[in-house]
């Protein structure tokens, strides 16, 4: 990949992770109830259990794609289904009066708020799946395990800017106010990038 396609891809990659769900939701509806402490807490939870799904889909997925080519070519199609399926729910979301942020509060001890947080995404087959696909999509089926991690380093540290961005976000008043006045344009926007995501993935001719 170039590296104006990289950038693309970190980028898009964020807005996946911004995109509203049980971890964005848990974190803005924690920090907005509890304060900014526990809302970090909730995000490092989360980030634990997306570190733990990257590293397991690398160490797999370069022992796979070695071996299986046509498994590169399942994972793409289902990575591009999932975009698919997230722009349709920011769409719904999008055309609902309903406001996305109404989530469920995380509360208890520092370590507790932690432990909830790791568990959604060590419990999510999504998790997994999203990390599964960008590897079959953003790398050739020839790639070395190395090239696996790295590309693991560059996508997680978006995935640390949007959930610990999402603590310190949400545990302001301003930024709820200003969030919920203009969500249904935020909604729209994801559902639009989300679907031309999905498109070009299934039209682009991967060697």
């Amino acid at each position: 990949m170039t590296g104006y396609e990289l950038v693309l891809l970190w980028f898009a990659w964020i807005l996946g992770g911004g995109s509203p769900g049980p971890a964005t939701l848990g974190i803005a509806s924690t920090s907005m109830n509890t304060g900014r402490r526990m809302g970090l807490m909730f995000s490092l939870g989360i980030l634990f259990g997306s570190a733990f799904w990257g590293v397991a889909a690398a160490l797999g997925m370069s022992a796979v794609m070695m071996t299986n080519v046509w498994v590169f070519e399942v994972i793409r199609y289902a990575g591009a289904g999932y975009l698919l399926y997230l722009a349709v729910k920011s769409l719904r979301s999008a055309l609902s009066a309903k406001n996305a942020l109404m989530g469920k509060a995380q509360s208890g001890t520092a370590w507790k708020v932690f432990t909830k947080g790791a568990l959604i995404h060590l419990t999510n087959p999504k998790a997994i799946l999203g990390w599964g696909a960008i590897y079959a999509i953003a790398l050739p089926s020839t790639a070395a395990v190395g090239d696996l991690f790295w590309m693991f380093g560059f996508l997680y540290s978006g995935s640390i800017l949007v959930f610990v961005g999402y603590a310190f976000m949400f545990s302001s008043s301003g930024v709820v106010r200003i969030y919920t006045r203009l969500r249904r344009w935020f909604e729209g926007a994801f559902a639009l990038l989300f679907g031309a995501a999905s498109l070009k993935i299934l039209t682009a001719k991967v060697v």
